[in-house]
């Protein structure tokens, strides 16, 4: 998968507020299963299932089975590439700051 592919897939899969809601309880645990991420959350564990797919075809959550069971954690990795596309945009509007900053104060000065 291309960066730019990367990207792509990690924003359309964190759009969803259901799926970003999935994403965050798994990374606020260091692993959690598809019952207890049901348990409450008013969604189907189907629909829990779809979502941890999501996430997974995006790079942004692994699995491990156990038995019967399937056992979520974070990807550590998985946000890097979206990451490191704002840390470039943060460069460039970090200059423009600046640069708006200095003619403010050129205008000020006269």
């Amino acid at each position: 998968m291309t960066e730019a592919a990367s990207i792509d897939a990690i924003m359309r899969t964190l759009a969803d507020p259901t799926r970003r809601a999935v994403f965050e309880r798994v990374v606020s645990t260091d692993e959690i299963s598809v019952a207890e991420l049901t348990e409450g959350s008013g969604v189907t564990q189907g629909a829990i299932s779809q979502h941890l797919k999501s996430l997974k075809l995006a790079g942004l959550v692994v699995e491990r089975p156990e038995g019967r069971k399937v056992f979520y954690r974070a990807q550590p990795d998985g946000l890097a590439p979206l990451a490191e596309w704002m840390r470039h945009y943060g460069v460039f509007w970090r200059e423009r700051f600046t640069n708006l900053r200095t003619l403010l104060k050129e205008i000020d000065d006269e």
